[in-house]
């Protein structure tokens, strides 16, 4: 079982989705990570929202244009994200048995994203699994952007995963590290309880 899962007992779709339109309403800026994403973007491109949740990254991202498939585990998130956005392509999966081919998606993304504390909220033993997994829906070339918490002050569970952890999954999947970031605003990382990493995949 995933630790987001055991946290929530996968019913949150509803309370996570209000908290969210509570700061909207609040005058906060809630597309924080589809800005960050589109601004690595070209026109039109592919993007797979792993742990895509009640689909605001997404959503956000298909209004500007991109080519968005969402991916998540909980089905009460997914039951939001279809309701925003019906239109949209959501599918229930567990990132770590994720296979393209057997969803009928084609695995030729421009950019993959993991927001909202994915890495660190995933079933304990699954991380570089999810990682290997999720790189191979990249295109040679393609990126893969996660942000998560390093410590308690940012995350609603123990940490699990640290940045070195992280690196050597995306290092033994293909993938090269490009930048990293403190927030998904772009301010650099010198260290901290949260980091944005935009990781490569190299081509052949």
């Amino acid at each position: 079982m995933s630790r987001w899962q055991e946290l929530t007992g996968g019913t949150s779709g509803n309370e996570y989705a209000a908290r969210f339109e509570a700061l909207a309403r609040s005058g906060k800026d809630v597309h924080g990570e589809a800005s960050f994403c589109a601004a690595l973007l070209s026109e039109g491109a592919r993007v797979l929202d792993a742990g895509c949740g009640t689909g605001r990254v997404m959503i956000r991202l298909a209004e500007l244009g991109y080519d968005c498939v969402g991916i998540d585990l909980d089905a009460s998130m997914l039951d939001v994200a279809r309701e925003r956005a019906p239109e949209l392509p959501w599918y229930r999966t567990d990132l770590a048995d994720f296979d393209p081919a057997a969803l009928g998606i084609t695995a030729d993304f421009d950019l993959v994203v993991a927001a909202g504390n994915v890495m660190p909220l995933l079933t304990p033993g699954t991380e570089a699994t999810v990682v290997e997994r999720l790189a191979g829906a990249l295109r040679p070339g393609g990126l893969m952007v996660a942000g998560f918490g390093l410590d308690a002050a940012h995350l609603p569970v123990e940490p699990t995963i640290t940045l070195p952890e992280y690196d050597a999954y995306c290092a033994t999947a293909g993938l090269t590290l490009v930048d990293r970031f403190s927030t998904w605003d772009a301010a650099p990382y010198e260290g901290g309880g949260y980091a944005v990493s935009v990781h490569r995949l190299e081509t052949a």
